[in-house]
């Protein structure tokens, strides 16, 4: 016991000192308490990187597209207000592609639908000029073709015996009077025959008619009424045996060898239709054989119903291939130009006929149809092909649309990092795959054409102004005024079985979209083929007019795209045809609406961060362009259908 005592007091001892010096210390920390300090997790905050909005303490899904969180990193705020510099590395990563922006001629693709008709210039009216009685028809029925000079009837009228009679018995007295020596008598006589004989010609005869009743010297109790054009009859309105008035009809004749397109031409694409300009055509009766016109004639007036204008083409039909009445699907590519006017080379320098377009000369005249002064191309609204001319365009991909608003990504030179600029531009009408811009950007300036929404997202981390900043009244990508023009489509009235027949081609629709989102393309197939079916079974006779024109048109677009869809050999091949498909169903239903309504929903980061619609159901999103990978990332953009 002696022996412990001592060493517990010396513990004792030891442990005081510990405790009275650490309370008492006033030394700083050692450099290895400094780093394992530094070494402790600091706090993060995790955000999506497509909605970066969301910001949450912990790791884990964006509760509105489902996509993994990323820690949101503390970094330089550096550069202007709408800038954003990356590293190269990060660059590279985000795949970023520039292209220049030019002056290039665009063509831009205007699409109509019409009918062939008669050329009415080339109409000619047999009728009667003199009173009397059809006594024999040579042509008696309808669709003959005929020839100048042919003869097509005989007519019998006491008032053409008594003309002949007058004009032999002026040639019996010129006979009498030739050895007279009363010059008075003898130009009295001549004048009298001459009278005579244009008589006859006011009333039908021709000079070999005239001449014979000179010759015979008797009258011919019936009159022979020839064709004075070539053609095909298409009225008959004469029968044997009618007597008929001056000015009474006989037939109607139509020259087929040039015909007449009547096409009708949307309000929002008239400013790129010009007088003289070409168009090309197709016809349900000959498949795959495209046919060309010469626009000759844009009507002043838009028709209030469907918004829309004729347009005349004039065409060549020296084979009567295209017969009145046939069904047409036109195209016309003008090349745009600056503000707005429009480029052909053909006709740069030309003078053109007013009337005539087809008359097309290298200097000043007059026109050999109608003797009128020619005029000069310029003024009809053509430009010359040079640079100056040429409008400045960029790629689709470049531009960031939410409604009035674009914005586009300007890559800024000579920086130690690749460096970006958020630029809003005002963007005039789209070509193909390029936008016209009307104001802020420079001929050389490069434009971000892929990557650009990753850019803007890192701006929309950084607090800065992005895409997303303000808010727009305007329609989103995917509407048609994105894709042409502002003219929304007219919504058509019609008939409640043609709107019910088309709600079961919308439900095959839904069938294709349900499929894709749960990522089967035997299912998405099938319900392709069902469409297909449906498309067939939309009794065309339930629609009229225009209604029925414009049909059509839908009609072969879906036809189409279903086909494309079913032949397609995966799922991805049914994802980019899905998109066609859902654009054009969704401008059918906007012209011809059905209940209950469909929603249209949009997925920004599909095929590359371009973007893609298409139409549900309901407002719950299941996307088709991902499926299970991403299977609610989007969000509804519109509501097609719904009462206002």
């Amino acid at each position: 016991m002696k022996r412990i005592k001592p060493v517990i007091f010396i513990l004792i001892a030891l442990v005081a000192g510990f405790l009275i010096r650490g309370c008492f210390s006033t030394s700083s920390p050692t450099p290895s308490d400094s780093l394992a300090s530094s070494l402790k997790p600091k706090t993060s905050i995790y955000t999506c990187s497509m909605h970066p909005q969301i910001k949450l303490p912990k790791a884990g899904k964006c509760p509105i597209c489902f996509m993994n969180l990323i820690p949101l990193e503390s970094g330089s705020d550096e550069g202007g207000e709408r800038e954003i510099s990356v590293s190269p590395y990060a660059a590279k990563l985000m795949e970023i592609e520039t292209t220049e922006v030019i002056r290039e001629f665009m063509s831009a693709e205007v699409r109509m639908v019409g009918k062939v008709d008669y050329d009415e210039t080339r109409v000619t009216y047999i009728s009667a000029w003199v009173p009397g009685r059809i006594d024999r028809l040579f042509v008696d029925y309808t669709g003959i073709p005929v020839k100048k000079g042919d003869h097509l009837a005989e007519l019998y009228s006491p008032e053409l015996l008594t003309a002949q009679e007058e004009l032999i018995q002026a040639v019996q007295t010129l006979e009498k009077l030739k050895d007279s020596n009363s010059s008075m008598l003898l130009e009295t006589a001549k004048q009298t025959i001459v009278a005579s004989r244009e008589k006859l010609r006011l009333w039908g005869f021709t000079a070999d008619q005239v001449a014979g009743i000179e010759a015979r010297g008797t009258p011919d109790d019936h009159m022979t009424i020839f064709s004075p054009e070539s053609g095909i009859v298409i009225h008959k309105n004469a029968k044997e045996g009618q007597y008929l008035q001056i000015g009474s009809q006989i037939y109607t004749i139509a020259d087929l060898s040039t015909v007449w397109i009547q096409l009708d031409a949307y309000e929002s694409d008239l400013n790129w239709l010009r007088y003289g300009g070409q168009v090309d055509f197709t016809t349900e009766t000959y498949s795959g054989k495209t046919f060309s016109g010469t626009i000759s004639f844009i009507d002043p007036v838009i028709n209030p119903a469907t918004r829309t204008a004729k347009v005349r083409v004039i065409v060549e039909n020296p084979t009567l291939k295209l017969k009145p009445g046939m069904f047409v699907r036109a195209i016309a590519r003008p090349q745009v130009a600056e503000g707005g006017r429009v480029m052909d080379p053909a006709l740069a320098g030309k003078w053109i006929s007013p009337m005539h377009p087809e008359v097309v000369k290298d200097g000043p005249g007059s026109c050999d149809v109608c003797g009128m002064p020619l005029v000069t191309a310029e003024s009809l609204g053509y430009v010359s092909k040079t640079e100056e001319n040429a409008p400045l365009v960029i790629p689709v991909t470049a531009a960031l649309k939410t409604g009035k608003r674009a914005v586009v990504y300007v890559e800024i030179p000579d920086q130690e990092k690749p460096t970006y600029e958020g630029r809003e531009v005002d963007l005039g009408v789209r070509l193909g795959d390029f936008y016209v811009v009307e104001s802020g950007l420079k001929e050389g300036e490069r434009v971000v054409t892929r990557g650009a929404f990753k850019l803007d997202a890192e701006l929309q981390i950084h607090a800065k102004p992005s895409m997303m900043s303000a808010t727009s009244e305007e329609p989103r990508a995917g509407s048609r005024e994105h894709q042409h023009g502002d003219t929304m489509p007219q919504a058509m009235i019609t008939p409640e079985a043609f709107s019910k027949q088309l709600g079961a081609v919308v439900d095959a629709y839904f069938e294709i979209q349900q499929s894709l989102a749960g990522d089967s393309p035997v299912k998405a197939k099938a319900a392709a083929a069902a469409m297909t079916e449906k498309l067939g079974q939309v009794d065309l006779g339930l629609l009229e007019d225009d209604g029925h024109m414009v049909w059509m048109d839908h009609l072969n677009n879906l036809n189409a795209a279903t086909g494309k869809l079913v032949k397609a050999a995966t799922i991805e091949q049914q994802r980019e045809v899905f998109y066609s498909l859902s654009q054009q169903l969704a401008q059918t239903l906007k012209t011809f609406p059905v209940q209950p309504p469909v929603y249209q929903a949009f997925c920004p980061m599909a095929f590359d961060n371009t973007g893609a619609t298409w139409l549900q159901q309901n407002n719950k999103v299941l996307n088709p362009y991902f499926g299970a990978m991403m299977l609610h990332c989007g969000e509804i953009q519109e509501t097609i259908g719904a009462s206002k």
